[in-house]
């Protein structure tokens, strides 16, 4: 019977089990090695602008939530 390479093997022992967690662990330190980090610059700007625009659609979304209180209570009789 031929085997598929394409198919992942079933590790059977613990060593083996430990042996390919070291590696997947080395996988994950090669790719983080190749990643282009920001500047500490560019980190800054780009958090500023998350907050800012979190900040925006809240209050945003504050007025909305006012409207439609005013909008309830007038249909209610409040």
């Amino acid at each position: 019977m031929v085997r598929d390479s394409g198919v992942p093997r079933r590790v059977g022992s613990r060593a083996a089990r430990r042996i390919f967690n070291f590696r997947a662990i080395g996988d994950v330190i090669a790719e983080l090695k190749r990643v282009t980090w920001p500047s500490r610059q560019e980190t800054m700007r780009l958090s500023l602008m998350v907050i800012a625009v979190s900040a925006a659609v809240g209050i945003f979304l504050g007025f909305v939530d006012l409207g439609f209180a005013k909008i309830f209570d007038f249909i209610l009789g409040n």
